[in-house]
């Protein structure tokens, strides 16, 4: 589906679908696992432009959807696009690459180096300027009050983000690992590209995501301090799935501690469970008005999806995968 949209969606706000697609064609630009990657080029001649020009709008308390990916963050993402103030960019990592170039941990944008971690010393004022304009053309653009941004690897750069919106809301989104790391298997398997002697993957352009999460994220966490070099010779993406969920969670919920009151976590399971208790709960937080036409979009999007259960992980990471999962109140247990 183009930009998300299915005939649901259409029918529910048509003129969403416009929104959607100004997102899809003018400020996501696309990544090296899809088609239409010729427009990329476009896309960055646009970003230079409004980087230029004077910032079009003032961005007040934008919204962030973090967490790992597979874990529902699009659909949420698609839902909150459905709310009347809202404007959504699901994973703009063109635009990001544009206002710190840095910060293409994929390789989709930028083949020099890259950081996966970024604080407040990255905030350059440069660097906030830009991202400012970007995000003031895209609310104009869309005629959005707010900005809604899923971009789930942007839970390693919460100050980064905050140096530049200090008012932002994050949103941590939380699924079950043992179903987020077979869905991002299961992806990778099924998207994964051989182009020019390259392999395009869930990992990046040849595992640079994997490389720089090696280098940059696994040494700092703890939980898998004992078995790093266990985990450099992992090569099953089930596994490599494994070290990034347990990182990306144990971060999230570290982030949670220390921010508070700025950090909402929402659980996939609960959302697609009791979607108005869920929505009415993050509206709140993230001080949006309740919206009825959104709330039955939500009930008719999302339907409970039964959990696949455990399966066989690499003894190394079993015991710090088990111990976040009891950290965030899962309690499946390895097969």
């Amino acid at each position: 589906m183009i930009a998300q949209l299915d005939p649901l969606y259409l029918k529910t706000r048509p003129a969403k679908a416009v929104s959607r697609l100004v997102s899809y064609a003018l400020f996501e630009g696309r990544p090296i696992t899809t088609r239409g990657q010729w427009i990329n080029p476009l896309v960055f001649a646009h970003f230079a432009l409004e980087m230029r020009l004077p910032q079009l709008k003032r961005i007040e308390k934008p919204i962030f959807v973090v967490g790992t990916g597979r874990s529902g963050s699009t659909i949420l993402g698609v839902l909150m696009s459905m709310h009347r103030d809202v404007g959504f960019l699901n994973e703009p990592k063109a635009m990001w690459h544009a206002a710190y170039p840095r910060a293409d941990v994929f390789g989709q944008h930028w083949k020099g180096p890259a950081r996966y971690p970024l604080g407040e010393e990255d905030a350059s004022k440069e660097v906030r300027q830009r991202m400012r304009r970007l995000f003031g053309a895209y609310s104009r653009a869309v005629a959005a009050k707010r900005v809604v941004d899923k971009h789930p690897e942007l839970v390693f750069r919460i100050p980064f983000v905050r140096a530049i919106f200090p008012d932002a809301r994050f949103v941590f989104l939380v699924r079950n690992g043992w179903d987020t790391c077979r869905s991002i298997d299961g992806w990778s398997k099924r998207k994964g590209t051989q182009e020019n002697g390259e392999t395009h993957d869930w990992w990046g352009t040849d595992n640079r995501k994997w490389r720089l999460m090696l280098e940059q994220l696994v040494p700092r966490e703890e939980s898998l301090a004992h078995v790093e070099r266990e985990v450099r010779g992992l090569d099953r993406h089930v596994d490599m799935a494994a070290v990034e969920w347990i990182i990306t969670m144990r971060e999230g919920l570290r982030q949670q501690r220390s921010n508070g009151s700025g950090i909402h976590l929402i659980r996939y399971e609960s959302l697609v469970d009791h979607p108005r208790r869920e929505l009415s709960s993050l509206l709140d937080f993230c001080e949006l008005p309740h919206d009825e036409v959104f709330f039955r979009f939500a009930e008719q999007k999302v339907s409970p999806v039964p959990s696949g259960g455990p399966f066989d992980l690499h003894p190394a990471i079993r015991s710090p995968f088990e111990e976040t999962m009891r950290l965030l109140g899962y309690q499946h247990a390895s097969p």
